[in-house]
């Protein structure tokens, strides 16, 4: 490794972590000497890089310190357009503002000889929004609502093709590659339950918060699912066998 890469790679770690780091740690993830690390600490100090130390404690960037944009390689750079993509092309207005504004961002950081292909030719990149209107509805108003921890009152129509009003507890959205889906807590049912976003009818805030627990909640609701399929699995060993 060269020392301007891993000089870099330095600022990077020291950027990552709120913590201090060690010359040691340092040492062991760029595979140099510890000796190597303090030569390059001090030629970062020399440089004008606010580095704070503390002996036998560790390394750290000044809390308000910051550095420009990181540059990506070509991979790191067609996996962040593809998921910006896909945000702008499956998910609702309000996230695709957001990944327009990130998609800018990334733009900046592009250096000159990758614009041209990542920014003016990039039709392999394309992410169809043909479903999106319909799939992704009322997804702004569900992300509020997850993350303020308020109870809503939707009316659905069943796969049945019934109308049904819920009132739920909305812990998080799944999305399955054509519809996205709501993960909530029932109270007409006292459980879990799925809501299809293109089958709901209507949505209002009861401006109600809700408490999650132990045994309510996004990670207890897929667990449950994990315990499932497992369980799923080996019926189908025993049926087989």
């Amino acid at each position: 490794m060269r020392k301007a890469e891993r000089l870099f790679q330095i600022l990077t770690l020291l950027r990552s972590r709120r913590a201090v780091i060690t010359a040691h740690e340092l040492a062991e993830k760029l595979e140099v000497s510890e000796r190597t690390i303090y030569r390059d600490i001090q030629a970062l100090s020399l440089s004008g890089m606010p580095i704070e130390s503390e002996a036998g404690v560790g390394y750290r960037l000044k809390a308000s310190f910051s550095i420009p944009p990181l540059m990506f390689d070509e991979g790191e750079l067609e996996a962040l357009l593809l998921g910006v993509r896909m945000v702008q092309g499956w998910s609702g207005e309000e996230m695709g503002r957001s990944a327009d504004s990130a998609l800018q961002k990334i733009h900046a950081v592009i250096p000159d000889r990758l614009h041209h292909k990542y920014v003016q030719q990039s039709e392999w990149l394309i992410v169809p929004d043909l479903h999106r209107i319909k799939s992704a509805k009322y997804s702004d108003q569900l992300r509020n609502a997850i993350k303020n921890k308020y109870v809503l009152q939707i009316h659905y129509t069943r796969e049945d093709g019934e109308d049904s009003h819920r009132k739920v507890w909305p812990l998080g959205m799944v999305y399955w590659g054509k519809t996205w889906t709501l993960i909530a807590w029932c109270q007409k049912r006292h459980d879990y339950r799925m809501f299809r976003l293109d089958r709901i009818n209507q949505l209002d805030s009861m401006n109600i918060h809700f408490e999650t627990s132990q045994t309510c909640n996004l990670q207890h609701y897929m667990a449950l699912q994990g315990e499932q399929n497992e369980k799923d699995k080996s019926d189908d060993a025993t049926i087989y066998c």
